[in-house]
């Protein structure tokens, strides 16, 4: 595939098609980048307050405390795909750009779990656990859980802040920040629809499949793969039809990691996921696997195992026992096969997408390992 644009990131001499070191560190970059950024941003902080400061290092120590550097990722072998060469010296402004997608990302967990009263997080207690904490070992006035909540708010506002500067202010020449421009407002904006309609489902009660896979779509799928390809692909002024290729690509493998991550959070290895086993059924929920399985038990007459689904939903009370009974009635009912079959065949449609673009390797081959690993993960 030619460039389309004269400022095209990475390409003042043909990609190579050989892999660049760039590309197997990229984890170990985006921390790295990360780390810099943020020791930066707490110092202004830290001019505001010394306590706000101390705020930030909170933050900071979730950002850089785990995570799989997914999101940059898939936006570098998006930009690499479309001809971006890691050798040109305005590479690492995209890496700087990218990494901004870790503080999206952040700020999305950090609200999520206090919007699902989540007491951990890779192991750790969650943000709005940990400032609670804070404050009832202070003996602070008020309610600890109240300045919890509130803590996590702002450090996850900041965070998405800090996101916006970080892409702005990469370095990336003027004419590739305004490509950027569409796929992060739309990846902002769908991602809070997405959590909008989480909220939305567990206060309706809304079980249907239909509405889990418009939760999996927007609240996970277009964050996580389809909008980071679009951004890499910008950065680099792909054209139109790599675009469209990477979207379809990106929407398949997306949903089919949030039901490999639904999967996991019933069936999953808590020393492996960094959560308690069965947290997503006292969380309330509505996963395409509780969705089926409920429509099942319904096809079937089963109304026991629809009441006893029912009533597990949302208890934040579950114990182990129960929910060795509800994984029970997930694999009896056929919604555990029917998830893993779901799984199998987003994969082999996202693959059949990628396979209809000019993809410059090594890109193409690392693409179609990620739709692979993403969807196998034990974590």
């Amino acid at each position: 595939m030619a460039p389309t644009g004269a400022d095209l990131v990475g390409t003042t001499r043909p990609a190579s098609s050989a892999p660049h070191p760039d590309d197997d560190r990229l984890p170990a970059r985006v921390e790295e980048t990360l780390a810099s950024y943020l020791d930066r941003r707490r110092a202004d902080a830290t001019a505001i307050d010394p306590a706000f400061g101390e705020a930030t290092g909170a933050l900071t120590a979730f950002v850089l405390g785990g995570g799989k550097r997914i999101r940059p990722t898939f936006a570098w072998w998006g930009w690499r795909g479309a001809g971006g060469d890691p050798e040109n010296e305005t590479a690492p402004a995209v890496l700087r750009a990218i990494s901004a997608l870790e503080l999206l990302q952040a700020c999305a967990l950090v609200h999520d779990d206090l919007m699902d009263a989540s007491a951990t997080r890779r192991g750790r207690p969650t943000v709005h656990v940990e400032f609670a904490g804070r404050h009832a070992d202070a003996g602070w006035h008020g309610r600890p859980a109240r300045f919890g909540a509130a803590a996590a708010i702002l450090l996850g506002d900041l965070a998405l802040a800090w996101a916006d500067d970080m892409l702005q202010g990469a370095g990336l020449p003027g004419a590739a920040i305004g490509r950027a421009a569409e796929p992060w407002r739309a990846m902002r904006t769908e991602v809070l629809g997405g959590q909008y309609l989480d909220v939305l489902g567990q206060a309706t009660g809304d079980t249907t499949p239909r509405a889990a896979l418009q939760i999996d779509r927007y609240k996970t799928a277009a964050y996580t793969v389809e909008r980071p390809l679009h951004l890499g692909a910008a950065i680099a002024d792909a054209d139109p039809a790599l675009v469209s290729a990477y979207r379809r690509f990106g929407a398949d493998i997306g949903v089919a990691f949030q039901l490999r991550d639904d999967l996991l959070g019933v069936f999953g290895d808590p020393e492996v996921t960094g959560k308690p086993a069965g947290d997503d059924l006292r969380e309330g929920k509505r996963t395409l696997l509780v969705a089926l399985a409920l429509e099942r038990a319904a096809e079937r007459g089963a109304t026991a195992a629809h009441a006893t689904l029912t009533s597990a939903i949302g208890d934040h009370d579950l114990d182990a026992d129960s929910v060795d009974r509800i994984r029970d009635l997930l694999l009896e009912l056929g919604a555990v096969q029917a998830v893993e079959q779901r799984i199998a065949g987003l994969t082999g449609a996202a693959l059949d997408a990628l396979s209809t673009a000019e993809i410059t390797e090594p890109a193409a081959s690392r693409l179609a390992e990620l739709a692979v690993t993403a969807t196998r993960r034990r974590s």
